[in-house]
């Protein structure tokens, strides 16, 4: 039984619609991120092809092989990629693969600075075995510790513990000037059990034995033979027949000296930093092998193999640490933590003694070096044995700090990759596509509104009404999302309000000819309005429901702008019921205590009112459900 009219109270509904209207716009107008005149707040955030933007292209490479990735790695690769770019606030991106190797990112907006997206994010944590000079000038001794110089604080980072932690982990200051936070080197032609290499290393692929055989015939016999004769840093300055014959590994490119034994990379003093810096993404990657990297630029570091790796770092985040300087902090999983707390009491004990005098801080401590890819973000002396959390400091700003979390927090990639060519977009074509499709758009609502006076006449207000709020609310949405979550709207965002447009019409079209399916069945259209409601409403939510879970489907399964078609289609379809339940059932209720509701040819209601004339005079009377 269809309730009295006076339980329902419309006013309250168009008050609610007034306040979310109200809060709404508040939003657009006053939020985070609204600047300019008022003009420039209504504007929402375009996409790449309706405002030009920024793409580049990344292509797979591997060290070991040159072949080609897996499928899958590359798009285990495209996936973090893209929570990569969406973590710097950029909605609507772009990350395509394309052909077997390639992976393409388009961002909306020219001259996006995208230089970190396809780094690897491989994190290693060693212990740094042994120091020498990378400089490729003929080694000296270094001035001992006693030395009249003083010595100069290092500008590298560190990572230190947080506050939980029982002790402190600080770069040392370096003697000498060599930098990075590490002391002067100090050379010496006798062998050194730890630079020589490990009794359980991994086998050489064999790929990597052709390209150091290759290494090997372009060097020479005599260079060769000297350089794996070498059990430690070469000083050069006693043998001076032995920098000739070494002279030739200067000249080696950076993918060549990448494929060379990490002992031969540190004991072979031509073999500079610059080389060693410019290695490809992913040349020290292998955790079960023994690295060398360079710190400050002018330092080689050997490195022991890698105890805890990026995948033992469950979370990273940028902040701010007690001296206003951005770090980034990092909370290990359970396992990690566990090595962690092992690795520095390994250094701090310096267990074994594995670390050689040289590479030992100022207290006398073995130091960690926070390897990133191919290079030595900081290298602590550990001052005690670290239970907790820490943090990688360092000369970052927001932005780097950011980015370097980010790499972190969404893991390494299974591919190496080298950026191929960055190029901005114009958005020529995509402006004539903008302008044919609201113009569609134009033409396809006003044949709805033309449909709906045609037919329902005074009801027809109530569809043009209807249509333009969802509108209102729609734009608003669109505004304060490209603000707050970075959505930005693009081509195929407007097909989806486009084809909302369809659902909201077929919403009118089932109350309306319910409400007349009623008046036939004999009730006064006053009486018919609120039962019409009632027989309708279900079927106006699960058509609604039906659109709006193929629209989270289509999300979540798909990629791209096809994403931004989904998203707008779904935030059209809720509009829409909001609307339906705040506008448009309430202003019914009003309509039909008008006298114009009552009349046939001013309500649209013709057709079904003289049915119900017909209807109220049979021979014999019935009873009616009121």
């Amino acid at each position: 039984m269809a309730p009295p009219q006076g339980q329902m109270r419309p006013g309250r509904q168009l008050a609610v619609l007034g306040l979310i209207f109200v809060v709404l716009y508040l939003l657009v107008f006053f939020s985070g991120g609204a600047s300019g005149g008022w003009k420039d707040r209504l504007e929402p955030r375009l996409g790449l092809d309706l405002v030009g933007g920024t793409r580049l292209t990344l292509e797979a490479t591997n060290t070991l092989d040159g072949r080609p990735p897996t499928p899958e790695n590359l798009e285990e690769a495209r996936q973090i990629i893209e929570s990569r770019v969406n973590a710097y606030g950029v909605a609507e991106a772009e990350v395509v693969t394309e052909g077997n190797r390639n992976i393409v990112i388009s961002l909306p907006g020219e001259n996006r600075d995208m230089s970190g997206v396809g780094t690897a994010a491989e994190l290693r944590f060693r212990k740094v075995l042994k120091i020498t000079d990378g400089g490729g000038a003929v080694a000296t001794p270094a001035p001992s510790p006693s030395a009249s110089g003083s010595p100069q604080p290092s500008g590298s980072p560190s990572p230190q513990p947080s506050g939980s932690a029982p002790a402190k982990a600080t770069a040392s200051p370096s003697a000498g000037g060599q930098g990075g936070g590490a002391p002067a080197p100090t050379p010496s032609a006798s062998p050194s059990a730890s630079a020589s290499p490990s009794a359980d290393a991994a086998p050489v692929p064999q790929s990597i034995q052709e390209q150091r055989a290759a290494v090997e015939k372009k060097v020479g016999a005599a260079a060769w033979a000297a350089a794996s004769g070498l059990q430690a840093p070469a000083d050069l300055a006693t043998d001076p027949s032995l920098a000739e014959r070494l002279k030739p590994f200067g000249a080696l490119s950076p993918q060549e000296v990448a494929v060379l034994t990490p002992e031969m990379q540190f004991n072979v003093p031509t073999i500079t930093c610059a080389q060693l810096d410019a290695r490809p993404a992913g040349s020290v990657k292998d955790e079960k092998q023994r690295a060398v990297a360079c710190e400050g630029g002018a330092v080689k570091n050997l490195l022991d193999v890698a105890k805890v790796l990026g995948t033992d770092v469950s979370d990273a985040d940028a902040a701010l640490d007690q001296t206003s300087q951005w770090v980034v902090s990092l909370n290990f999983t359970g396992g990690g933590q566990s090595k962690w707390t092992e690795l520095t009491r390994e250094a701090f004990n310096n267990t074994g003694n594995a670390c050689d005098a040289s590479a030992l801080g100022q207290d006398g401590k073995c130091r960690v070096a926070v390897v990133l890819d191919n290079k030595i973000v900081s290298s602590p002396e550990i001052q005690g044995v670290l239970t907790g959390d820490s943090q990688i400091t360092g000369n970052f700003n927001q932005k780097d700090a950011n980015a370097l979390a980010g790499n972190l927090r969404y893991g390494a990639l299974p591919v190496t990759f080298e950026q191929q060519e960055q190029q901005n977009v114009t958005a020529t074509l995509g402006e004539s596509h903008l302008r044919a499709g609201l113009l569609a758009a134009g033409i396809g609502m006003l044949l709805v509104i033309l449909y709906s006076f045609f037919y329902y006449r005074l009801l027809g207000s109530v569809i043009f009404l209807s249509l333009v709020l969802s509108a209102l609310l729609v734009f608003g949405a669109l505004v304060v999302l490209g603000r707050q979550i970075g959505f930005t709207l693009t081509l195929a965002g407007i097909a989806g309000m486009i084809v909302s447009l369809g659902v909201a019409a077929d919403s009118f079209v089932i109350y309306f000819e319910r409400l007349k399916d009623e008046i036939r069945e004999g009730r006064s259209p006053r009486s018919a309005v609120p039962r019409a409601w009632i027989r309708a409403r279900r079927t106006i939510i699960s058509a609604n429901a039906i659109t709006l879970m193929s629209a989270v489907v289509l999300y979540v399964v798909s990629v791209g702008t096809v994403k931004g078609f989904a998203f707008a289609l779904g935030l059209a379809t809720v509009l829409d019921l909001v609307v339906v339940f705040l506008f448009r059932h309430p202003i019914m209720t009003m309509f039909a205590r008008t006298r114009a509701f009552l009349s046939p040819r001013v309500s649209g209601l013709g057709r079904a009112l003289p049915a119900r004339t017909e209807q109220t005079n049979p021979r014999t009377p019935r009873v009616k459900e009121a």
